[in-house]
Parts: structure tokens; C-alpha cells; sequence
């Protein structure tokens, strides 16, 4: 039985995530980005993080949103 992810909650995660299934290399999201392949490297490897900028730049680059969430009434 195929084990289930969890969704990615942080924008990190998400992004991460949203480069770790894009059907192409990291090396073109690197090009295509602007973001240097050793800093994209290090970030999914979770070794470093990125500056907000390259954060906004990648998210952009995916389509990726941030939504704020609404909080339940009790």
C-alpha cells in the first residue's frame, strides 16, 4: 500500500513541493527562475532556506498563491 503525504502546510513546504513534482528538471526552474542552481539545490535538499525575494520568485514562477485561512468560530 502506497503511503500518503500530507498535504505541504508552509510556504516553504509548498514551494519545495511544487518543485519536487514539476515535470522538469531543476536545472530549468533554475534558468527559468533566475535563482542559482546551488541555492535551489540547497533549499529542496532543506539544507538552507531562501530569501523571501527568491521565495516570491518561485512561487510566481509555479502559480502558487498564499490564501489566508479563516479561522473557525467556537
Amino acid at each position: 500500500m502506497a503511503k500518503k503525504r500530507n498535504k505541504p502546510k508552509t510556504v516553504s513546504e509548498r514551494i519545495r513541493h511544487a518543485i519536487e513534482t514539476a515535470d522538469v528538471t531543476h536545472y530549468r526552474i533554475s534558468k527559468e527562475s533566475g535563482i542559482e542552481q546551488s541555492a535551489l539545490s540547497r533549499f529542496i535538499s532543506g539544507e538552507r532556506g531562501l530569501s523571501m525575494e527568491a521565495l516570491d520568485t518561485l512561487a510566481e514562477h509555479f502559480g502558487l498563491e498564499l490564501m489566508e485561512k479563516l479561522k473557525r468560530r467556537s
